[in-house]
């Protein structure tokens, strides 16, 4: 192996470490933002998506070499973009509007369970 074969190797094995410490540093970021509760969730949520495409296209770009490739990278994700940003507006009735909220049936029905207990007790 050359020289420049080998300095080629380092400069890639440094690339992928920073786009790894890039990594951890959006997961940080992510959790941080999902684990504060005086910001409205809202807030969070747009935080949150930000994080994950870019931490996405970070793994796109790098891992996946797709900054390396041509223009026609673009022509064969069109149809992924397209699915990508119907997936999330098609699942928000379901799990975007009650992800966040602590009003959930589970939650309604432990309480009227435990309110059954309580008074199941009380008569005893």
């Amino acid at each position: 192996m050359s020289d420049h074969d080998h300095d080629h190797h380092e400069s890639h094995g440094a690339a992928y470490f920073r786009v790894f410490i890039v990594l951890c540093v959006c997961t940080a970021i992510s959790v941080l933002a999902d684990l504060v509760h005086s910001v409205d969730h809202r807030i969070v949520v747009v935080v949150v998506l930000a994080v994950a495409t870019a931490k996405a296209l970070c793994v796109m770009a790098f891992f996946m070499h797709l900054k390396f490739e041509r223009a026609w990278k673009y022509l064969l994700l069109a149809p992924t973009m397209i699915i990508a940003m119907a997936l999330p507006v098609s699942l928000r009735p379901d799990i975007g509007e009650t992800y966040y909220t602590p009003d959930v049936p589970q939650m309604r029905d432990f309480a009227e369970h435990e309110e059954s207990l309580k008074h199941l007790e009380s008569h005893h």
